[in-house]
């Protein structure tokens, strides 16, 4: 039981897998917190003079009723942020170095192969159709059969 774990734990997938996500996890409150203290200011500007920040007040005079429109901006500059470093600074250098160093494609067979091939295809090809050809002498040739069953 231990050996499976043990195996399934030392698979690249995995460990890449948990770089990942612990890479995001930090990133993401790097990225938080610029946003609490750069865009969170700015899109204050934008709000009304309220305290609330930006958005929409739907009952005057019932803060209960405000619907806040800076965090979900918030959240999308998060994400955003987030996506593009994660495939900037880690996919697409990976990505350059799979295409680098990475397998390198089948050779193509040459002309003089593809003809050798085309050859033999043909030889086996003309092999199979003498023995049906003898086979159907055979039994044309054949006094035991009935005269219904030949051709």
């Amino acid at each position: 039981m231990f050996k499976g774990f043990k195996e399934f734990l030392m698979r690249g997938n995995v460990i890449d897998l948990s770089v990942a996500v612990v890479m995001g996890t930090a990133f993401t409150a790097v990225v938080t917190s610029v946003t609490k203290g750069v865009i969170n200011p700015l899109l204050a500007v934008f709000g009304s003079t309220n305290e609330l920040g930006l958005g929409v007040q739907l009952i005057a005079n019932k803060p209960a009723t405000f619907i806040q429109i800076g965090p979900i901006i918030t959240a999308f500059v998060n994400f955003f942020m987030v996506a593009a470093v994660l495939y900037f600074v880690l996919m697409l250098p990976m990505k350059t170095i799979k295409n680098r160093f990475g397998t390198t494609k089948a050779a193509e067979p040459s002309e003089t192969e593809l003809l050798i091939e085309i050859r033999d295809l043909l030889a086996e090809r003309h092999a199979a159709v003498r023995a049906q050809q003898t086979a159907d002498r055979a039994v044309e040739n054949d006094p035991d059969l009935d005269s219904s069953l030949r051709r």
